[in-house]
C-alpha cells in the first residue's frame, strides 16, 4: 500500500502588520496571490499527494474560487475553516488527512518562495527521523531583553531562525496534538518537543521568507525576478 504525503497550509492569519484590508495571503505578488505561489510549489511536485488549506472561516469560499479554482490547483483536496490560533488550524488540518497518511508537511501560506530542493530535504529527513524542520543560522547578535533592558547576550552559534516547511510522521504529530497544549505554541515542532519528541534540523534558505510586512512583499518580488 502506498502511503500518502499530505501538505497542510495554514492560511487563516489576518496579517495586521501588512496594513491592508485584504488578508496578506491574498495580496498580489507579480500579479498572482501570495497563497497561489505557495500552493503551486506543492501542486507541481510528485512529492506531495494531497493539500489541505486551512483558511479564515469568512474566506473559505473566496479561497476556493479565487485561488484554488482560478489556478487549477487540483491537489487541494479541501479548504477548511481554521481555528483561533495557528495551532488550532493545524489541528483541524490533521483531521482531514487520510488514515493511511505517512508524512504531513506544514508550510505557511504566506511563505511563497519555497524551493523544491528544500521541501525534498525536509521530507527526506522526516522520513528518516520522524520530525524535521527547515531553519537558518541567525546572523545578528541576539540579546535577551526584559523590561527594556538587556538581561544577557545569547550565543548565536547555537541559535537558528525556524522556517517552514516542517514535516512529521503523521501518527507522531497526531498524537502530539492530542496532548494537552499550552497557549504559547509557536510552531508544530514545539508541539512535538513538548510531547517528548525529537526534531531534526535541515538548513533552510534565507530567501524562504514569510511575507508579513509591505517590505517583505517588495523583497519577495525582487527574489522572484
Amino acid at each position: 500500500m502506498v502511503r500518502q504525503v499530505t501538505a497542510i497550509i495554514p492560511a487563516a492569519g489576518k496579517g495586521s502588520r501588512m496594513g491592508s484590508e485584504l488578508n496578506k495571503q491574498y495580496l498580489k505578488l507579480k500579479e498572482k496571490p501570495i497563497l497561489a505561489h505557495t500552493l503551486e510549489v506543492f501542486q507541481r511536485t510528485s512529492l506531495i499527494d494531497r493539500i489541505i488549506v486551512v483558511a479564515c472561516k469568512e474566506e473559505v469560499e473566496f479561497c476556493k474560487e479565487h485561488v484554488v479554482a482560478k489556478y487549477s490547483l487540483d491537489k487541494v483536496a479541501a479548504v477548511v475553516p481554521g481555528g483561533k490560533e495557528r495551532v488550532d488550524s493545524v489541528r483541524v488540518g490533521l483531521d482531514y488527512c487520510y488514515p493511511d497518511t505517512e508524512l504531513v508537511v506544514v508550510h505557511d501560506g504566506a511563505r511563497p518562495l519555497l524551493t523544491y530542493n528544500l521541501l525534498s530535504q525536509v521530507l527526506e529527513k522526516a522520513r528518516e527521523t520522524g520530525a524535521a524542520i527547515a531553519a537558518v543560522p541567525v546572523k545578528d547578535c541576539i540579546k535577551q531583553v526584559v523590561g527594556g533592558k538587556v538581561e544577557k547576550t545569547l550565543d548565536r552559534r547555537q541559535l537558528w531562525a525556524v522556517q517552514t516547511p516542517q514535516a512529521f510522521n503523521y501518527a507522531l504529530l497526531k498524537k502530539a496534538y492530542a496532548s494537552n497544549l499550552t497557549d504559547l505554541i509557536y510552531d508544530d515542532a514545539m508541539v512535538v518537543e513538548l510531547s517528548g519528541g525529537s526534531v531534526s534540523v535541515v538548513e533552510g534558505d534565507y530567501k524562504n521568507i514569510k511575507v508579513t510586512t509591505p517590505e517583505d512583499l517588495s523583497i519577495a518580488e525582487i527574489f522572484l525576478r
